[in-house]
């Protein structure tokens, strides 16, 4: 593939649904780094062409995520209506005005670019609902101070394997943010564990932490050291 783009950036999991599994399976081969994170409030509108607000809703067209971080509000209020997954909610939104009796579950970018009417605002399930974000680029970033580091641990499938994992953690007193499963893609019934723990490969006791996985783990892959995200920063960065 070419690459097109200096950055990227990419859902990793969200607060009402979690992980984003799309996401950690094209970690396995990709290149790219993780050099930043960002946590973003989602809001999910309905949307509908313009003027025909009164129709009958048949089909409700949206990413999968997002369909499901709306499904108990779906099955109050459309309770019969077929659920048509897209690849994005762009996709849905591009979909509505040109079929009849399809909605759409998009932001108000969306209903703004598509000139869509919004019939149902916020209508997520749960009012706090965030999605975190990871920057991607092929270079890593040097240490923040307050850092993450996103890391893929291959383990054997035997008794106690996960254990031995993360004891070195424990010992070397370094917090775990996050750890998923998927699996491996490269035999049957057997997983790669995803890994968020707090500090950059540049400190010293993570280093030490990665010296003690090579002797309990088949491979570990390091995504990316990354600056954390602190609402504070977040703050300071709007303008």
């Amino acid at each position: 593939a070419q690459q097109a783009a200096e950055f990227g950036v990419v859902p990793v999991e969200n607060s009402t649904e979690g992980p984003v599994n799309n996401t950690q399976d094209c970690f396995v081969d990709s290149r790219a780094q993780i050099v930043g994170e960002e946590i973003v409030p989602i809001e999910h509108n309905l949307l509908v062409p313009v003027g025909s607000e009164d129709m009958t809703i048949r089909v409700i067209a949206s990413h999968k995520q997002s369909l499901a971080q709306c499904r108990d509000w779906i099955q109050a209020n459309y309770p019969e209506a077929q659920l048509l997954e897209c690849t994005s909610n762009a996709d849905a939104a591009n979909r509505v005005s040109a079929a009849e009796g399809v909605a759409a579950i998009a932001g108000e970018v969306a209903a703004e670019t598509y000139g869509l009417h919004i019939l149902a605002h916020n209508i997520q399930d749960q009012e706090d609902n965030r999605t975190r974000f990871l920057v991607l680029h092929l270079t890593a970033v040097a240490a923040s101070g307050v850092d993450k580091t996103s890391i893929l641990v291959y383990t054997e499938n035997k008794p106690g394997a996960l254990f031995r994992v993360l004891e070195p953690f424990e010992r070397l007193q370094i917090s775990l943010t996050k750890i998923d499963s998927r699996p491996s893609k490269k035999e049957a019934w057997a997983y790669v564990f995803f890994i968020d723990f707090e500090g950059h490969v540049d400190d010293e006791n993570v280093k030490q932490l990665f010296s003690r996985l090579e002797g309990c783990t088949k491979e570990v892959k390091v995504l990316g050291s990354y600056p954390a995200f602190t609402e504070l920063a977040s703050q300071e960065e709007r303008p």
